[in-house]
């Protein structure tokens, strides 16, 4: 390892100043993805500013319709809460499949879609609900949040600080799951909205989660598993790699996306 600043701020305001104050900083939620890879020397942050002792960061509240999660809950805290069950009982469903036991009672909803992996669970989710991400400094729907593999809308020294979720008429995840690491190889979250029916896909495109137009409009007209088999789905811009081939997973998006209709009901 090499020399790094530790800091735990008590305020975000405090932790802006931090991060403002240093060379290259990385903020710390639940470090699953940070602490790996600065041990491989693939991060090397100056200062590593730590916000999970900040007042209110974990809290989970709803208000009429929507919940509030507060971005340093951990997923198993999303998991576990009635709040977020009573809301949206299919983002609990989706926080309790990530990774193993060790990961969700570390890893934070905050840092899973500021860091925004390829093959998240979160983004989908998000996506698919409409979420709205707040940061200390602005609310940004979900559909401009996530730009790109590995990139968001966050700028320099912008700290999540909650997510907004408001309740779906109806929704459910599912996904195919690399067996080893159990990212989603192909991860398909639908919603029925008062908008219509909005789909995002994860573990897929080349740029990252995105929302299948497709399946969206034979959806939005009949929601029903069946509805799914008319789609054609194309493997343009899908990722191929050891795991899985671009058309294969063009033909788990159509697997995941009946599944999770299903699901939903």
């Amino acid at each position: 390892m090499y020399a790094v600043n530790y800091h735990k701020p008590a305020s975000i305001e405090d932790a802006v100043a931090a991060i403002g104050g240093a060379d290259e900083a990385k903020i710390l939620a639940g470090g699953q993805t940070l602490l790996p890879t600065m041990k491989q020397h693939l991060a090397a942050p100056s200062d590593v500013i730590d916000i999970r002792g900040i007042g209110g960061m974990t809290d989970i509240a709803v208000r009429g319709d929507t919940v509030t999660i507060g971005a340093a809950a951990t997923h198993a805290a999303v998991a576990g809460s009635n709040e977020v069950g009573s809301v949206c009982p299919a983002l609990a469903a989706l926080a309790a499949g990530i990774g193993d036991p060790a990961v969700r009672h570390m890893g934070t909803i905050g840092g899973s879609i500021a860091n925004n992996d390829p093959a998240a669970d979160y983004p989908a989710g998000l996506l698919a609900l409409g979420a709205t991400i707040v940061t200390n400094n602005r609310e940004i729907a979900a559909d401009e949040f996530f730009t790109g593999m590995f990139t968001t809308a966050l700028e320099d020294g912008e700290i999540i600080t909650a997510i907004n979720v408001s309740a779906p008429g109806k929704a459910a995840y599912a996904k195919f799951r690399n067996p080893a690491s159990r990212y989603a190889m192909v991860g398909v979250f639908v919603a029925k909205t008062g908008d219509g029916a909005r789909v995002a896909v994860t573990g897929a495109g080349e740029d990252g989660v995105f929302r299948h137009d497709g399946l969206e409009q034979a959806l939005g007209t009949n929601w029903s598993p069946d509805a799914v088999d008319a789609v054609a789905v194309s493997a343009d811009g899908l990722m191929s790699d050891i795991h899985a081939s671009a058309d294969y997973r063009a033909h788990l998006i159509k697997v995941m996306a009946k599944r999770a209709v299903a699901a939903a009901g």
